[in-house]
């Protein structure tokens, strides 16, 4: 029996290359045709359905998922339950001032003051970051990750005293943050004063202000933090400066002096 493995064609082609370009010739005529012969597709409505996540999800766990991880579970909890310091009251979390936001942000005014080459004269921490409260009793690792769970950045930014004055009346139509070195005194949603060290915030002199590098970009309707003249960032985390901080004050004290006053 003679074996043919291939022959020519008249243009000088094997019949095994010929069947490749004419694969290749159909592909191409389906993918430029096949779409003209579809009608186009109109969205008339939409459907949505919340699916909540909470302890009926327990249900669907993949228990071989979970076992793989435990012993990563295991370690992480030893090492966040460690205790650091002591809270010998609650430190919760309201408005316009609570223990918990003048805590955090004299701990970032006095981190920045070591940090920055040059004299620190406000602090802004906002009340939404602080995704916890502390109760009265020992304070973990784990309390200050889960305080604050962001990698956000301290910065020290320059401001002309016009943009402290407009952040301040943010905070009369938003409401309260968190401010150290600075009081604030707003009524019925009008910003009445403003002062830095004691003395009234002057429009045209410049402040220095720590805060993230997340409100730095003008979040929580902080647009005038955006508005500043030099602006120096660390590569700080601020999650590890509360932890020093409440590693170096071991037993916290914190007092509402007054420092945010909002009257109706």
């Amino acid at each position: 029996m003679r074996k043919i493995t291939s022959y020519r064609s008249k243009t000088g082609l094997t019949a095994k290359r010929s069947n490749r370009w004419l694969a290749i010739g159909l592909t191409v005529l389906c993918t430029v045709l096949l779409p003209a012969c579809h009608k186009p597709v109109k969205v008339t409505s939409v459907t949505t359905e919340a699916i909540p996540v909470n302890a009926s999800s327990d249900a669907i766990q993949d228990s071989s998922y979970i076992r793989e991880l435990a012993p990563v579970k295991a370690d992480l909890e030893k090492a966040m339950n460690v205790q650091i310091g002591y809270a010998p009251e609650d430190m919760w979390v309201g408005s316009p001032e609570c223990p918990m936001l003048n805590w955090a942000t004299d701990a970032l005014w006095e981190a920045a003051k070591k940090a920055y080459p040059g004299s620190v004269d406000i602090a802004i921490v906002n009340m939404g970051g602080m995704r916890c409260s502390w109760p009265k009793g020992p304070v973990t690792k784990g309390n200050v990750f889960e305080l604050m769970p962001f990698d956000n950045l301290l910065v020290v930014l320059t401001l002309k005293g016009s943009s402290i004055i407009e952040l301040c009346e943010s905070f009369a139509r938003y409401g309260a943050q968190g401010v150290a070195g600075m009081r604030v005194k707003i009524i019925d949603n009008t910003l009445a004063s403003v002062t830095v060290g004691g003395k009234a915030v002057n429009p045209k002199q410049l402040y220095t202000v720590a805060t993230s590098d997340y409100l730095a970009g003008g979040t929580d309707h902080m647009e005038a933090l955006t508005q500043y003249v030099d602006y120096w960032k660390s590569d700080l985390l601020i999650r590890s400066l509360y932890l020093d901080a409440v590693k170096a004050q071991d037993t916290i004290r914190v007092t509402l002096d007054g420092r945010m006053m909002i009257q109706p």
